[in-house]
């Protein structure tokens, strides 16, 4: 099976990843689309307070940013980035339904074959392993069809729960960057954390399975 599609430069875009079932649910990743506005919207606007302390800071006040009417140049924007092979915008569905968002970006091929991952999970799934499946399909997509060596995030130190996630994924502490991002209205300290594909024995997800923390379906 080839992973290009015709007319993209993109290997693995725009493929359905997934399923794999976690406490929460069934969990899979697709490409976004523009009908995702209403869902996107209701999302963001009911995590404004979990959500904005560590979130880059914005222009536009967060309603805005949010609304339904922000979606389609939002929408527009990723998709074009896909379009050039440069990055892979998901929507998290648990059980069908929207969840939150897995985007791969800065991805690079040749020799450096290398991308940057992050994630956001509504508030009424943390706690039941979507964002550690999420992160665990998207990663086991970067080393398989995307290609990938080497896929890297950031994180504030203070943000307990997302480093938590990472570390289940096997990502490991490469360093502290000083003042890296304007968060939260503060230029912020981040952590970084790297994967490389010679570190996974199997798969992420496998990995989950092994420890309990997913099942196949």
């Amino acid at each position: 099976m080839s992973f290009l599609r015709a007319g993209s430069v993109h290997p693995g875009w725009p493929e359905l990843v997934g399923p794999l079932r976690v406490a929460a649910g069934v969990v899979r990743l697709r490409p976004v689309r523009m009908r995702d506005a209403t869902q996107w919207s209701r999302l963001r606007l009911d995590d404004r307070p979990f959500l904005e302390p560590w979130e880059p800071t914005a222009e536009l006040e967060w309603n805005a940013r949010h609304g339904i009417s922000a979606w389609p140049s939002v929408c527009s924007a990723i998709r074009a980035e896909a379009r050039r092979g440069r990055m892979l915008p998901y929507v998290i569905e648990v059980d069908g339904e929207f969840g939150g968002q897995l985007t791969i970006g800065n991805v690079t091929h040749g020799a450096l074959r290398s991308a940057w991952i992050g994630y956001w999970v509504h508030s009424a799934l943390t706690g039941g392993g979507v964002a550690t499946g999420a992160l665990a399909l998207g990663l086991d997509h970067c080393f398989g069809a995307v290609r990938l060596h080497r896929v890297e995030a950031t994180v504030r130190p203070e943000n307990l729960a997302s480093r938590r996630v990472l570390a289940k994924a096997g990502f490991r502490e490469e360093g502290l960057l000083k003042r890296y991002l304007d968060v939260d209205g503060g230029w912020r300290d981040h952590l970084l954390v790297g994967l490389t594909v010679e570190e996974i024995r199997g798969s992420v997800t496998a990995e989950l399975v092994h420890a309990g923390r997913a099942r196949w379906v």
